[in-house]
């Protein structure tokens, strides 16, 4: 007896049936055992604890801390996510680290930072986000979904897998850590390989968005201290710079070391180490020149030259060194009445600016826990992926606009500036309120609200266009002048993410919902007004598309 699979080679092959061991039955197969595939496994268990998940990673034995995978950022659906829909908060609390927000640093070619605008907190907000070494917590999460049930096996890797479009158990031909051929029936296969992509190339679901970036990083074995950069390069630094955000805590920050077409990320991990990354526009920078460590250095010298000096210490060696060419890409579908599913990076991936990779994460891990729901419950699973495709890709096309094209941005300290308050309005206001109030399936008040919803992208995608002429058109608009933005001061923009913690009903979302286009056109209203505009058509059409947005959203009738 033969049995046709599509093998990770790209071919189709007959295998026999009876050289492939034990053909176990499972509810869920998971291809891939890393952040995406082990948190979906352990929501699945939680949610149904008779559920029969099947978990295949490629990987023997335990995640490496440190130099496993980045992504080690948190933004507040993420951590929401992690520490109270899974219920990790003791382990973020206590072996990892609290993130003191996002901080940004416009000294391209400049040592010191006390010299230079600094855009970022100067207390925490009231909904905590994390630094996370991503091996510790994929450990973590292994122990977890082995302890809720999972089959989680190591050392497996899948090389075939047979959809069946009956309503049959789908097949996944996998290969054991002492090459033994095995067979998994399931009815619902799950694809979270990352990058690897078994089904997404299985189906030929890959597809671009137009945002071109790429990504060099690396770690070392000791943290660096921002706060003590000041004065680097001969500088007298204000002795207030020192503590206006509490002695010694930038480090605990996200830093972003910015410059035009460019930003570096500086990330702490708890286990002593320092992530760091350079993420580029090629229109910009040459990836092929920053593609190996010695490269990224000597890029590093011209650019961040106190980074660089850091970097040549003793304890500063990396400890590994990896890139991506092209990181963002997109999936013509991602979840399907015929029982699979896409999760994490095997489905769509935007940018790592912001850190929205662990916010899709548990956007997609909640629907498909809900199709798996749906499907054992005998519910139209049809209407039900259709729905969620819908909604999932709405997401993320309207928060494609954040960086499609928005790299010259970085090297404008007024336009980060805005830029930053108003992304993070735009986020608080519409998708992290639908996330935290578990309202991402509401079909009745997603669809009483989509008139509010869409409105609200427009003014993004207005706003988007309009930063990126402005700063075309205007340059980078100010001097490099030591001055310190603090948007944790803003009264409003504090108030905003503390609502997040605050419980709130069907209705107290959708009047949420309801009052954003308003808030954000008054928003806009004021960014418009702090920076006049030039007789220049390119900065004149998306000025005046922008302007109207706001005339029609703030007028009496929006009132």
């Amino acid at each position: 007896m033969l049995w046709s699979a599509f093998h990770l080679d790209g071919s189709w092959k007959e295998l026999p049936v009876l050289a492939l061991k034990d053909c176990t039955p499972h509810d869920v197969c998971i291809l891939g055992g890393g952040l995406a595939g082990l948190t979906l496994a352990l929501q699945l268990r939680q949610r149904m604890p008779d559920l029969r998940v099947q978990v295949l990673e490629r990987r023997s034995g335990e995640a490496p801390q440190a130099t496993h995978k980045v992504g080690e950022s948190t933004v507040e659906i993420g951590a929401h996510y992690l520490a109270h829909v899974l219920g990790l908060r003791e382990h973020l609390d206590t072996r990892h680290l609290r993130k003191f927000g996002f901080r940004f640093f416009f000294n391209d070619g400049a040592a010191d930072l006390s010299a230079c605008p600094e855009l970022g907190p100067s207390q925490h907000l009231a909904v905590p986000t994390y630094q996370i070494d991503r091996g510790r917590l994929e450990n973590h999460l292994a122990e977890r979904a082995r302890a809720h049930g999972v089959a989680l096996l190591s050392g497996a890797t899948a090389t075939a897998c047979d959809l069946d479009a009956s309503g049959a158990a789908h097949r996944v031909s996998w290969r054991d850590d002492e090459g033994g051929q095995r067979l998994t029936h399931a009815r619902w296969i799950i694809d979270a390989t990352g990058r690897a992509g078994l089904l997404k190339r299985r189906l030929q679901l890959a597809r671009g968005n137009g945002h071109a970036a790429f990504s060099v990083w690396f770690r070392i074995g000791r943290h660096l201290q921002p706060d003590r950069w000041a004065g680097a390069g001969g500088g007298t630094p204000d002795p207030a710079w020192f503590t206006r955000c509490g002695v010694d805590r930038r480090w605990l920050s996200t830093n972003h070391l910015c410059g035009s077409g460019y930003w570096v990320w500086l990330i702490p991990l708890a286990s002593g180490c320092h992530s760091i990354g350079i993420v580029a526009d090629p229109a910009f920078h040459d990836f092929e020149a920053l593609k190996t460590y010695d490269g990224a250095l000597a890029w590093l010298a011209r650019h961040q030259p106190q980074l660089h000096v850091e970097l040549r210490q003793p304890g500063s060696a990396p400890l590994d060194f990896a890139f991506l060419r092209s990181f963002s890409h997109d999936a013509r579908q991602v979840f399907s009445e015929q029982r699979w599913a896409l999760a994490g990076e095997a489905g769509r991936f935007l940018d790592p600016f912001y850190s929205p990779g662990s916010d899709f994460i548990a956007i997609g891990n909640g629907y498909i826990t809900r199709l798996v729901e749906t499907d054992r419950a005998g519910g139209d699973l049809r209407r039900s992926a259709r729905l969620y495709e819908l909604l999932f890709r709405s997401f993320y096309d309207n928060m494609l606009p954040i960086y499609q094209g928005q790299y010259a941005l970085f090297g404008s300290p007024w336009a980060m500036s805005q830029k930053v308050v108003w992304d993070y309005t735009y986020y608080w206001s519409v998708l992290a309120p639908l996330f935290f109030h578990v309202r991402l399936h509401d079909e009745r008040l997603l669809a009483d609200a989509a008139a509010d919803l869409q409105a609200c992208a427009q003014l993004n995608q207005a706003m988007q266009r309009w930063l990126r002429a402005a700063v075309d058109v205007q340059g980078t608009g100010m001097p490099r002048v030591p001055k310190f933005h603090d948007h944790t001061r803003i009264d409003w923009f504090r108030r905003l993410n503390a609502r997040l913690t605050q419980p709130a009903d069907g209705p107290d979302v959708r009047r949420q919902l309801a009052e954003a286009p308003r808030a954000m056109a008054t928003l806009a209203r004021d960014m418009l007004t702090l920076l006049p505009g030039k007789e220049l058509p390119a900065e004149a059409v998306p000025r005046a598309r922008l302007a109207a947005l706001v005339t029609r959203w703030t007028s009496e009738r929006a009132l």
